[in-house]
């Protein structure tokens, strides 16, 4: 597990260096088929111009959690594996200067950069903290809204990820991530052992049904799972095994109220 982790640190705090050097940031799965179609055209031209155009070249997200999460005013967000900053930046111009957004990375390399992309921003209801998703360094019943971007899906133990993520929410807290999914069958032995196409986004990926099954183990609610996008493959890449059998999906769930009674918007964000 350590290990992996060490390589999704450098190639990420590689595509940092990218950004910086005004580089568009790949996936780091080695092939065209992965990267293009997972990353590309996320985001609209009204988001792409209010935020620094290094956040977005830092991007390796695989959807756009911000257009879908709901986000209202007042509200706090976390988005966990946070990178540049773009969805954490987005995620806080929605909520205005009475919500919060945080965001949460374990590679100094995005840290610093997310950092100097809030600074250019000017957004002061901003906070990035350094620390890793299956730990993560905020209080239990302390945010309304968890995101993520691609990034639940490099982690080797998913489910202390959603166990966390439901022990930050506050009760009625919202659970809206883009993540890969797989449709179907599980994935062969031999892409689940290629790291290379781990960090890639595409070897960690939960079956589509075991992802549902965990959010309910961990307690959430209206678990609700969307596709997005369907991925394809050429016939001469790795990632033939699994043509159109993995996919960009928005994953939706609640973690309960703490009373049938309660249904303000202080206590059912």
């Amino acid at each position: 597990m350590d290990s992996m982790k060490d390589v999704v640190r450098q190639k990420y705090g590689q595509a940092a260096i990218k950004a910086r050097s005004g580089v568009k940031a790949d996936c780091g799965c080695g092939t065209s088929a992965c990267c293009d179609p997972i990353t590309a055209h996320l985001y609209d031209e009204s988001q792409a111009t209010t935020i620094p155009a290094e956040a977005l070249l830092a991007s390796l997200g695989c959807g756009n959690p911000t257009a879908l999460a709901e986000l209202k005013a007042g509200e706090i967000v976390l988005d966990l594996g946070s990178g540049g900053g773009i969805d954490v930046l987005l995620s806080a111009r929605r909520v205005g200067p009475t919500g919060k957004a945080y965001g949460l990375d374990m590679t100094d390399e995005m840290l610093a950069l997310a950092r100097e992309n809030q600074r250019k921003s000017g957004l002061a209801n901003v906070e990035f903290l350094k620390g890793e998703i299956e730990s993560i360094p905020l209080p239990d019943n302390s945010v309304d809204v968890v995101i993520s971007n691609c990034v639940i899906n490099l982690s080797a133990d998913k489910d202390r990820v959603i166990a966390e993520a439901f022990r930050v929410l506050k009760p009625g807290g919202r659970f809206a991530v883009s993540d890969i999914v797989v449709r179907g069958e599980d994935l062969p032995d031999a892409i689940r052992r290629s790291m290379e196409l781990w960090v890639g986004c595409v070897a960690g990926a939960l079956e589509e049904n075991s992802y549902r099954a965990k959010l309910a183990r961990a307690g959430f609610q209206d678990v609700d799972l969307e596709p997005t996008r369907v991925y394809r493959a050429a016939d001469d890449t790795v990632l033939a095994e699994i043509d159109g059998r993995f996919m960009s999906a928005f994953v939706r769930a609640h973690k309960p109220a703490t009373s049938k009674e309660c249904c303000s918007s202080t206590c059912c964000a």
